[in-house]
């Protein structure tokens, strides 16, 4: 039994990606994904690479997630499983880069700066 491992990075989450061939379960943090991400919408992104290449079924996935918000783990779990499958198969990878899966987001978010309520809102001005 081959792992293949991978991390997948967006904003403040991380998500460490451990696949191994199997039935097509997902694991998150011991929990089953839908029941980590009810949102179907994040099921949906999380499960985007898999149906692309039509292995949703052929492989198991054991995940450690850490970090940001639910958005950002579902988008950095997503980064994950798509190197973990140009780990497994290099030819996957044209498809893959083509549906923007295999692009990390950089964004960040901005610091707050000192004598501001926020990064770049100000305090109201007062002439008098």
């Amino acid at each position: 039994m081959e792992v293949t491992n991978a991390i997948g990075r967006r904003k403040a989450a991380v998500a460490r990606v451990y696949l191994t061939p199997g039935k097509g379960n997902i694991i998150i943090n011991d929990r089953d994904f839908k029941q980590y991400f009810p949102n179907t919408l994040l099921q949906y992104i999380v499960e985007q690479p898999l149906h692309l290449l039509e292995v949703a079924q052929k492989y198991d996935i054991k995940v450690n997630l850490d970090g940001g918000g639910v958005k950002g783990q579902a988008e950095a779990l997503r980064l994950g499983i798509t190197r973990a499958l140009i780990k497994i198969d290099e030819t996957c990878k044209p498809k893959l880069k083509l549906a923007g899966f295999t692009t990390r987001d950089p964004r960040e978010v901005e610091r707050k700066k000192p004598g501001r309520p926020k990064a770049r809102k100000r305090f109201q001005f007062s002439k008098r």
